[in-house]
């Protein structure tokens, strides 16, 4: 029987708004929350697709990353002051003829602020954030190398085809990433290529960290990342308990609200404890690891 033009329109509607809200949700959920079969959900899903609504992924849809995510400029403002402190604990990881990689998160280009204030020379830095290459560009002593690829402008980052190929160029001594959610499970983000661009990059790369502030703890998005077991570091300002009450595992240890933790963390804990110049220096907390990993 065929289905009255409006009613389509409206259960479109509503799908759209579901999706706009919870920015993911798989097909199963949508089925339940709508009230109609897969094969139905399907053709709504490619529809909406088509005209430009939505993304469908494995399993699901997710609101047009393009279009609904928050801009870059907006991701700034969220949790700012700890996304300075999780930078600053990161920088102590960096030194002179390093060959670094640093993605396009907010927190990761709070480093490169860094980076920026007290230079670390010579450094060789890759991104695929247009800010991040521009706020480097000039500095003397570091050498600022762009991805190929594809521009998401409101993310100002590149990604695609280009950006997978540019990864094949480089080898990194330390990669420093994002995630928009950590979970008991591991680390997950929301955008097919940039799940994509940063498993050929963490492929291409001796030690890596995740930096993550804790509004991520507890949410999950339309693709998963990485595990716990196969991430070598991760900076947070989540305390120990709020780690514990999310089910995120016991190892990922934390001193005064900053962790760093991991599988590879013994090497990164004894680079941390040489001497670097910290930018504006206060007291802070050593960074501290699992002692089974040690």
């Amino acid at each position: 029987m065929k289905v009255a033009r409006h009613i389509v329109e409206g259960r479109r509607k509503k799908l759209a708004d579901l999706l706009q809200r919870h920015r993911y949700l798989s097909v199963q959920e949508l089925c339940r929350e709508i009230g109609v079969s897969e094969a139905t959900m399907r053709r709504d899903l490619v529809w909406l697709q088509q005209h430009q609504m939505i993304m469908r992924t494995h399993g699901g849809a997710l609101a047009d990353f393009n279009l609904r995510f928050p801009s870059f400029r907006q991701r700034r403002t969220v949790n700012a002051e700890a996304k300075r402190q999780i930078a600053s604990r990161a920088y102590a990881l960096l030194r002179p003829e390093m060959t670094i990689f640093l993605d396009a998160g907010t927190t990761v280009f709070n480093l490169a602020e860094l980076i920026r204030e007290t230079p670390i020379r010579p450094l060789t830095c890759v991104t695929s954030s247009l800010p991040t290459a521009d706020l480097l560009a000039e500095v003397q002593g570091i050498s600022v190398h762009l991805l190929g690829g594809q521009l998401l402008h409101r993310q100002s980052v590149l990604v695609g085809r280009g950006a997978l190929q540019s990864t094949k160029l480089w080898r990194f001594d330390l990669a420093v990433f994002s995630a928009q959610g950590m979970t008991a499970d591991g680390l997950w983000n929301s955008q097919t290529e940039v799940v994509e661009l940063q498993h050929a990059l963490l492929a291409g790369s001796a030690r890596h960290v995740f930096l993550v502030d804790s509004s991520k703890i507890g949410r999950t998005t339309a693709h998963f990342l990485l595990p716990w077991d196969r991430v070598d570091g991760l900076f947070t300002d989540a305390t120990q308990d709020t780690l514990v009450a999310a089910g995120i595992p016991s190892h990922l240890t934390v001193s005064d609200h900053l962790a760093i933790a991991g599988t590879a963390s013994s090497a990164l804990a004894e680079e941390s404890e040489e001497s670097v110049p910290v930018p504006n220096p206060e007291p802070s907390p050593d960074l501290t690891f699992p002692v089974s990993l040690l």
